[in-house]
């Protein structure tokens, strides 16, 4: 059961972390440069990078714990700098860890 909850909370704080950065991405960058609003893009991303280090901390530690494969991790990992990836973390995980 842990195994299970550990996996969710990764994958959820994977997911708000990648709402922060299409924030940052699609909503900040175009205040700063088009209507010459930077502080946007210092909320945001500031939020963005304290996220991302949130993600990363139980990306590391749920590989560690729940005995993923590196690959699973890298993948993960490679996903979170990539716009939407990390709406694709479940499929990942089952594709790679399937027991």
């Amino acid at each position: 059961m842990e195994k299970i909850e550990k996996a969710k909370t990764t994958i959820l704080i994977g997911h708000i972390e990648g709402v922060s950065y299409l924030l940052l991405m699609f909503v900040a960058m175009p205040l700063k440069y088009l209507l010459d609003m930077p502080i946007w893009v210092r909320v945001v991303g500031s939020l963005h990078g304290v996220l991302f280090l949130a993600y990363m901390f139980y990306l590391i530690e749920s590989w560690g714990r729940l005995k993923w494969r590196f690959m699973t991790a890298l993948v993960l990992f490679a996903l979170s700098l990539i716009p939407f990836g990390t709406f694709f973390q479940k499929k990942v995980i089952s594709a790679f860890e399937k027991e």
